[in-house]
């Protein structure tokens, strides 16, 4: 498996994020804050999310896009897209209960121009356990399922 990363591209308002290779907690602090950015933009209008170069996607990387699903429909009441072409990943997706969350296409996204690599951002040790707490509890959230499957986990960085 190649090494994640997450590209984007917006203009006008609408937004793709690509997410390719292994994406990976490493990248949390990164996904986190420009998503935050994407948010505040007052001339944001859509987002889709590109997972058709996706190799394989952790649980906080699942969570952060549960909680980028929420919060879009919470400000501005659409779900996003989010385009896959993967079978495995799909089904991960769906055992996660983010077909509840995003309007799914398991088709290629046609979006051009998504080659500038998000910002790297370093997260300290306690910035990157909490973003993982919260990406967590976010999952659990969604389904009974995801609560029973995550729940020893969230306990364990509750305390630590």
């Amino acid at each position: 498996m190649t090494d994640g990363q997450v590209l984007a591209a917006h203009e006008n308002g609408a937004y793709v994020l690509r997410f390719v290779g292994d994406v990976r907690l490493t990248l949390c602090a990164s996904i986190e804050d420009y998503v935050a950015q994407m948010l505040d933009d007052p001339g944001f209008r859509s987002v889709w999310v590109d997972l058709c170069d996706a190799e394989g996607l952790d649980s906080t990387t699942l969570g952060q896009l549960a909680k980028l699903a929420l919060a879009v429909y919470e400000r501005y009441h659409f779900r996003p897209a989010l385009f896959c072409c993967d079978a495995g990943i799909n089904r991960l997706l769906r055992s996660m209960g983010l077909d509840r969350l995003f309007e799914m296409n398991e088709k290629t996204c046609c979006a051009p121009g998504c080659d500038q690599a998000i910002p790297m951002v370093p997260g300290n040790e306690d910035a990157v356990r909490q973003q993982v707490l919260e990406a967590h509890r976010v999952l659990m959230g969604v389904s009974a399922e995801n609560r029973a499957r995550f729940s020893d986990l969230v306990s364990t960085l509750e305390r630590s």
